[in-house]
């Protein structure tokens, strides 16, 4: 790729990250104005974190479609061209449990339940994704249909659910969002449809997603199974601590301590995904040098990416969220927390990494019949929903199995009304809207609330990232059912049209007799 086109590439994707970032931006500046003050460190810290955050989606953007979207595309390409079902699931099995050790959500996932250890929980969710990655290629390879896997796997999850304790709930459901963050999503989408693009089939298109969805249920179902075993050890309520910084020196130390955390968290994270494409480059040999520049050249903007964007949300958005939780929390007016929490929803789901991947790649894959600027409203109303959902719990209490047994129940209902491809995208949305942009800035808004309130942070704020990742499975399905209508409405004219138009010739055949 020569220069010319890496600096247009760039130029598009600043502007979209630019709009994707400026709405949360004003939001957040707007409340600091009026209605919910925060101190000028926290407000200067969250200034510098947008900054980053900006940088760092720009490199992840032009990094990951150069890179990480052919490594997946070629790589279920060549090990479906193979034919060996045996080297299919073992390679699936490998790649998912190494994707998901390297996604740096989970470590965050690890210490937010303190009765199980670290390497238990991690191993058992990489586990967990490791397997239903295998399910979803067996599922695309024999043509199963992802409605009836989904109603199947959700019945369990809702079962077991019943027999773990309360603490575990909410968190459990969070991981399944969780760990489908901005590393795992962009190789798995590109994987799938890297698979499906050798089949020839009238439904090889429809098969193009639906790996997220699949692997998304396989850390809800890991976390419930070790909540059956281990007992929480207590419901001490925990919070995300707000730094105080004095000068500027202390807040640009601030950001120099995190810098080297996640330059080697990253690189811990990448590692194991060079290593599994370097043996499989070498093994299979399908890739000419010139290819295997754009692809290093891609590896190093994600990494650059992901260290800038990583550490602008966690040391920036953090504090910033948690402050205007506790502060909007102490108004005479709390409902407010409702209405603002929907608005910054609609946006925030705009700004997280994995969603641009999704929308673009479902675009591209659909000739545009499904649009870009369509899936990102779908997902923006989706996530204001469950953000508003989420509010209410925090000022209520209520379990949040009131809103995810009514809410799965919806989705998988309408999976039996809609385009199979929906079906597919809708699931697969609901892990990719749920990301860091999420679990660094909404999570602590809510647990900021939740502290002001007097509630319990554990089972009331926890659960959020779960309601992200609920509300898109139902949104986008709704998007075809419209689809759907407007498809039949169209086929009935153009079904009419054929009708009346030999009837023009006739008469115009009897004006020349």
């Amino acid at each position: 790729m020569n220069t010319f086109k890496i600096k247009s590439k760039f130029k598009e994707k600043l502007n979209e990250t630019l709009k994707a970032v400026f709405p949360i931006l004003l939001i957040v500046l707007f409340l600091c104005f009026t209605i919910a003050p925060i101190p000028p460190s926290i407000l200067m810290t969250f200034l510098i974190g947008a900054a980053l955050l900006i940088v760092g989606m720009l490199f992840f953007n032009v990094g990951v479609e150069l890179s990480m979207t052919p490594m997946g595309e070629r790589t279920g390409t060549i090990i479906t061209k193979s034919k060996n079902l045996f080297l299919i699931i073992a390679i699936s099995f490998i790649m998912g449990f190494i994707i998901t050790i390297s996604e740096p959500d989970l470590q965050v996932l690890a210490e937010q339940v303190p009765s199980i250890p670290n390497l238990t929980l991690i191993l058992a969710v990489a586990l967990g994704v490791a397997v239903f990655l295998v399910i979803a290629i067996l599922r695309m390879l024999f043509s199963i249909t992802l409605a009836h896997l989904l109603v199947f796997f959700y019945i369990i999850i809702f079962v077991l659910a019943a027999f773990v304790p309360a603490d575990f709930l909410a968190v459990s459901f969070d991981s399944g969002g969780v760990t489908t963050g901005p590393m795992t999503v962009p190789f798995i989408i590109a994987f799938g449809i890297g698979i499906a693009a050798i089949r020839n089939d009238k439904h090889a298109e429809d098969d193009s997603f639906g790996l997220v969805s699949m692997c998304s249920i396989g850390p809800i179902l890991a976390v419930l199974i070790l909540g059956m075993i281990y007992k929480p050890e207590s419901t001490e309520q925990v919070s995300e601590s707000i730094p105080v910084i004095d000068n500027t020196v202390d807040l640009w130390h601030l950001f120099a301590v995190e810098f080297p955390t996640y330059t080697k968290e990253i690189a811990m994270s990448l590692l194991p995904i060079l290593v599994f494409f370097g043996l499989f480059q070498i093994i299979s040999r399908d890739i000419n040098k010139r290819t295997l520049i754009k692809i290093g050249i891609g590896l190093i903007y994600t990494y650059i990416g992901l260290v800038l964007f990583l550490t602008g949300v966690n040391v920036g958005f953090m504090p910033a969220g948690n402050f205007l939780g506790q502060t909007m929390a102490g108004l005479s007016y709390v409902w407010i927390i409702v209405p603002i929490g929907m608005i910054i929803g609609y946006f925030i789901v705009r700004a997280e990494p994995a969603v641009f991947v999704l929308t673009k790649q479902v675009e591209e894959i659909t000739s545009g019949a499904i649009s870009a600027k369509a899936m990102g409203m779908s997902l923006s109303i989706g996530v204001a929903a469950s953000v508003g959902l989420a509010m209410t719990r925090v000022l209520t209490g209520i379990s949040i199995l009131w809103f995810l047994i009514p809410g799965y129940a919806i989705a998988l209902i309408l999976t039996f009304f809609v385009p199979k491809i929906f079906t597919a995208i809708a699931f697969d949305s609901g892990g990719v809207a749920s990301g860091p942009m999420t679990a660094t800035f909404l999570l602590p808004f809510a647990m900021g609330a939740c502290e002001a309130l007097g509630g319990n942070i554990i089972t009331d704020a926890f659960g959020i990232v779960a309601m992200v990742a609920m509300t898109p499975l139902i949104t986008i399905q709704i998007m075809g059912v419209i689809f759907k209508v407007k498809e039949s409405k169209l086929h009935r004219e153009n079904e009419a049209q054929m009708v009346t138009v030999p009837d023009i010739y006739d008469d115009m055949e009897i004006i020349e007799l």
